[in-house]
């Protein structure tokens, strides 16, 4: 039987992986990805869509080994719930971001925004269940990579390998999002620890 999503340790990246690997043919047409004209003309599921889909096979591989690779590090600290509200923060974020500061993108895909924000959140949550050192330390790593990357690029990583250019900004958006999932996590209670 399965087990209900708030208590399922791998819950959320499993749903994730999955919505993912099913929506990314789906978007061949580019129908599920931010894009601003469509936006400006109602299409307003893209703004949760376009963070499950992918450039291609390579990008959306990269993303879900990524998220699979940062639930590792903070699954176990936000749990499933906190996990989604903060993911949820940091697509809101993101999209609003690419909106007001970001006339000239055009279109965006990816998870990778969503996923610097989960890493501060689970920074965050490291630090509020009282694993300061460790939590401030992934707090301060995504805040260098993030800075370091608004002025220099994705180090190492080619826009050939992905299929196109990353928009760095929406890791900036993504991580300052997970901020907004703060209040939120007062009402949805503390992630039970595995035993």
């Amino acid at each position: 039987m399965l087990k209900p999503f708030h208590r399922g340790r791998f819950a959320l990246p499993t749903l994730l992986t999955a919505t993912a690997v099913v929506l990314q043919p789906l978007d061949r047409s580019g129908l599920l990805r931010y894009q601003r004209t469509a936006l400006e003309e109602g299409e307003w599921w893209r703004l949760l869509t376009a963070h499950l889909v992918h450039l291609g096979v390579s990008h959306l591989l990269l993303n879900l080994l990524g998220l699979w690779v940062v639930w590792a590090v903070v699954g176990r600290v936000l749990g499933n719930l906190r996990g989604a509200v903060a993911l949820l923060c940091s697509a809101i974020s993101i999209d609003a971001g690419l909106w007001w500061l970001q006339p000239r993108v055009e279109w965006y895909v990816g998870l990778s925004g969503v996923l610097h924000g989960l890493l501060v959140a689970g920074g965050l949550a490291l630090v509020r269940d009282g694993e300061r050192r460790l939590g401030w330390l992934l707090f301060g790593a995504v805040a260098a990579k993030v800075a370091w990357e608004q002025f220099h690029g994705v180090a190492g990583l080619r826009p050939e390998w992905i299929g196109g250019q990353v928009i760095v900004a929406a890791h900036l958006y993504g991580a300052a999002g997970a901020l907004l999932a703060l209040p939120a996590w007062r009402t949805t209670g503390s992630p039970r620890r595995p035993s």
